[in-house]
């Protein structure tokens, strides 16, 4: 930092005052008698300023004296002698001596200014470097570290931090120089919980232990204090300014901020999750058991009829009551395998098992799937002449196009028509699945891919709002889209974007050991 200290060592300022009133002396005297007088006592105010400004007040008043000698060795009568014959001239050069003071002493006081000026500002412009690198961090161990070179850099010392432990126990957490060990001696550690116990700096130029070899200053906010701040200054203590330390104690105070907030940043992030955590756990144990509970009815139901009542019901009758257990068991299993995938995905154990799928089987496969609970709906599928292979998981695939088609039998009314369409683009096979249901608002059809969302219109029809959800994380899986929008003049349309990689011999030799 900036301090106060006079430019260039003190001979070679009075050496450089000497030769310059020498030059004017020099440079004057062959015109002594068409100058007049005060015009040279003037002019020999010029090294006072001159002194004032780049060396300070004694250099300044030393120029002072040395222009009032030259000034009446050289230019007053009688010349070459130090006499004065006229008594006048005794008080022109009391009043020249008082000027060139004064002078020297404004010019003297205005270089500090501008010295506090320019250090306030260099200060300042650290201090907002120093925040504004500090607001960018986001973890502890980053901050830390800089927050401890920062204040090397300032001290030019070797710094350490000292922050609590889970027990609120003082513990070194970092230290600039790992070759010191000076921060893990008993008193080092005795003196930062001092500081942080108190929350007051203590060790040298403080009012506790003033004379210790350390400096130790709390890491403080309003409310509470973070940790300790220490500097090891050992035989250095000299060079410990004050500026330094009102430097260090704006650091303290911008690291403390920082340290609250990445704290406060932490707890909220664990009371989100937990928040999270919570409400996702209450919306499955809701949705499970709900959609549980409607299958588990008819299958205990049916086969309670079927034990209890055998002698009573028709061949016809056991077959109806044996396929609503079937019925319940199935719905039962797509809701295990929506769980299952949902963990898998939010884990990242989903594995894609990469095969080239023909488009035309997987439908195919999807619409055995739903057979059992179409009813009297209508599915149409509408294939190109040509439909390209698709590179991705066919077991994945024909569980999204399971779970989309389900949706569409689901909100749609019985005897409604939906239909299955595939077409190519630029180097995207689409899938889209047209019901004729009861539709969303234009603003839902971007929420239903979120877990356990469901939209108002739905409320009334069972469901857990994960199918969608899971649709769109393998979809992604195969770097492909998913996306929704209302079918005119009533419905929804599901569409699902894969791309197509080229079938070259390499690409399949990749699938086939992938």
């Amino acid at each position: 930092m900036a301090d106060l200290k006079t430019f260039g060592t003190p001979w070679k300022s009075y050496a450089g005052i000497t030769l310059l009133v020498a030059g004017m002396t020099a440079a004057m005297h062959p015109f002594r008698l068409a100058l007049d007088v005060v015009n040279i006592a003037l002019l020999f105010l010029i090294p006072v300023l001159l002194s004032a400004v780049l060396w300070g007040l004694r250099p300044s008043l030393y120029a002072a004296a040395l222009g009032a000698l030259a000034f009446d060795f050289f230019f007053v009568f009688p010349l070459f002698s130090f006499t004065v014959t006229d008594l006048r001239y005794l008080i022109s050069f009391g009043v020249y001596l008082a000027v060139a003071a004064l002078t020297a002493s404004l010019a003297a006081s205005l270089k500090r200014q501008l010295l506090y000026a320019r250090q306030r500002e260099m200060q300042t412009a650290a201090l907002y470097e120093i925040s504004r690198q500090i607001s960018d961090i986001t973890d502890i161990d980053a901050l830390l570290d800089n927050i401890s070179g920062q204040a090397s850099r300032i001290i030019g010392m070797d710094t350490a931090i000292y922050l609590p432990d889970e027990r609120n126990h003082l513990a070194l957490t970092y230290r600039s120089s790992v070759q010191s060990d000076w921060e893990q001696g008993e008193t080092e550690k005795a003196m930062a919980k001092l500081a942080f116990d108190h929350g007051e700096a203590v060790g040298y130029g403080t009012y506790t232990l003033r004379h210790s070899p350390g400096y130790y200053h709390p890491l403080r906010t309003e409310d509470r204090v973070h940790g300790v701040l220490a500097i090891n200054l050992n035989e250095r203590r000299h060079e410990f300014t004050t500026e330094q330390r009102r430097m260090l104690e704006a650091l303290c105070g911008l690291a403390a901020s920082a340290i609250d907030r990445v704290k406060l940043a932490e707890e909220a992030k664990i009371a989100h999750l937990t928040a999270e955590s919570e409400r996702l756990r209450t919306a499955i144990l809701d949705s499970v058991s709900h959609e549980l509970r409607t299958p588990l009815a008819a299958i205990i139901g049916s086969a309670t009829g079927l034990i209890e009542g055998d002698h009573l019901f028709s061949s016809e009758d056991r077959m109806e009551l044996l396929m609503t257990i079937q019925d319940g068991a199935l719905r039962m299993n797509r809701l295990v395998v929506n769980l299952l995938s949902m963990i898998q995905l939010e884990s990242g154990m989903l594995r894609l098992r990469k095969n080239w799928c023909d488009v035309e089987d997987l439908i195919g496969v999807a619409i055995a799937q739903v057979k059992g609970f179409q009813q009297h709906r209508k599915l149409r599928v509408q294939l190109p002449e040509n439909i390209p292979m698709v590179l991705g998981d066919e077991v994945l695939l024909e569980q999204v196009l399971v779970n989309v088609i389900s949706n569409a039998v689901k909100y749609s009314p019985d005897g409604s028509e939906i239909r299955i369409m595939v077409s190519e683009g630029d180097n995207v096979l689409a899938i889209s699945v047209a019901d004729q249901g009861i539709g969303l608002e234009n603003e839902e059809y971007t929420r239903i891919f979120e877990k356990f969302y469901r939209a108002q219109t739905t409320r009334q029809v069972t469901g857990t709002g994960l199918g969608l959800a899971i649709c769109k994380g393998i979809v992604e899986l195969h770097h492909g889209t998913i996306s929704g929008k209302r079918n005119a003049p009533q419905g929804t349309v599901i569409t699902i974007t894969l791309p197509l990689p080229l079938p070259s011999k390499e690409n399949r030799e990749g699938a086939e050991h992938e």
